[in-house]
């Protein structure tokens, strides 16, 4: 009876789980799909992120001083199209000084040679002629015989006003007076052809007797030396002789002068600036068009431009190829900085931004360029400081290990 009533038990409990799961069967994939849901939402929302930490490089004012990191504020500036034509530097025609001689005689003295650097009216060299010993030697007798005119003269002209002399010899005495005062005249202006100055003439009756016969050779401007066509004891002068002895250039301006093509001759006009570069040379030179020519050469086509440039520190030669660029038109843009402040870190152009910590690197979007400035599009906010000098150094405290931890 026992057994009986256990195996009847177990009937029920199977009855009533079979009814419960015919209840909740419908409802399973329904829960299992709500919970996938949920699953797939969760998902796709996004994973929160730590917040991302900008680039700085900390400095405080004493780094900065030492590292020698000038600082500008970023604004605008007026930045200029250019039209690049080829060109040549050439010496200022103005600048160029041919010294010859002016009468016959040989080369008795040379104080320069080529290379040399010479001051306006320096000694260059001496010859030795019988055409200055005789024009030296008139003008001391011209001279004399002046002295002595005048000197009667004036005893003449103090006896007439006590009338102790006619008056017809002292207007005898004073013509006299007025022919030997030009004939020394006369003899001064042809020692001046000859090309010697004032100072020497002067110190011509005090000078050694053995000196009569040379003229000193002085540079006409300050410059250098490019050419001596002479050597000692070369006769010079007349009769298909050499009369060229120096050449002496000035190299502290020279000129750019410019091949323009017809087609962009009506943007190129006088006064307009230029930038010149030469390869092998980072820096440029500014120069400003002083001459257009309004002919055109029959093969080329172009016109020839000529354009000022300062040379102080002699690095631009005459005889080399440049390439200027013509400022043509300008606008203003909102935002300009110096090219130097500009660096490449990971492929992106970026400017170092002063923060009170030090600097921050900023990504910015660059535009044209003009010379030493460069136009920011974006990226940069008008009167933010940057850093504009020595910012390589910067740079590289971008890489270190401690950076970017």
């Amino acid at each position: 009876m026992s057994s009986r009533k256990s195996v009847w038990m177990l009937g029920l409990a199977a009855i009533v789980a079979a009814a419960a799961f015919a209840a909740w069967g419908p409802a399973v994939p329904t829960l299992r799909k709500t919970v996938g849901l949920a699953a797939t939402e969760r998902a796709r929302q996004p994973k929160p992120q730590a917040e991302e930490r900008k680039p700085v490089i900390r400095m405080d004012d004493e780094r900065i001083a030492l590292a020698r990191i000038e600082q500008a504020k970023a604004g605008p500036a007026a930045m200029a199209m250019r039209l690049s034509v080829p060109a040549v530097i050439a010496p200022d025609a103005d600048r160029v000084a041919h010294v010859s001689v002016k009468l016959s005689g040989t080369v008795a003295e040379l104080r320069k040679n080529i290379g040399d650097e010479v001051e306006k009216g320096q000694i260059l060299g001496a010859l030795e002629s019988r055409e200055v010993a005789d024009a030296k030697s008139e003008y001391m007798a011209a001279r004399l015989s002046n002295d002595l005119q005048q000197d009667l003269a004036a005893r003449d002209k103090a006896a007439w006003d006590t009338k102790a002399v006619p008056e017809q010899q002292y207007i005898r005495s004073r013509n006299a007076a007025s022919q030997t005062a030009m004939r020394l005249d006369i003899a001064r202006q042809k020692l001046l052809a000859l090309g010697i100055d004032e100072s020497e003439i002067a110190s011509i009756p005090q000078a050694p007797e053995g000196t009569l016969r040379l003229q000193n050779v002085r540079a006409p401007i300050s410059g250098r030396v490019v050419e001596r066509k002479v050597e000692l004891g070369t006769a010079v002068g007349r009769d298909n002789l050499e009369t060229e002895l120096f050449v002496i250039v000035d190299l502290s301006r020279v000129w750019v002068e410019m091949a323009v093509n017809s087609s962009d001759l009506p943007m190129v006009r006088e006064g307009q600036s230029v930038a010149v570069a030469s390869r092998g040379y980072s820096e440029t030179g500014t120069g400003k068009i002083i001459f257009v020519s309004p002919l055109l050469d029959k093969e080329t086509r172009a016109a020839r431009a000529v354009a000022l440039l300062d040379n102080l520190d002699r690095r631009w030669r005459p005889g080399s190829f440049v390439t200027a660029d013509i400022a043509v038109e300008s606008r203003q843009v909102p935002i300009a900085v110096p090219a130097t402040a500009v660096q490449t870190v990971e492929g992106h152009k970026a400017v170092f931004v002063r923060t009170p910590d030090g600097f921050e690197k900023r990504d910015v979007v660059l535009g044209r360029r003009d010379g030493d400035l460069v136009e920011v599009k974006s990226g940069l906010t008008a009167g933010e400081t940057i850093a504009v000098s020595n910012t390589f150094p910067l740079k590289a405290e971008l890489s270190k290990p401690g950076d970017e931890d």
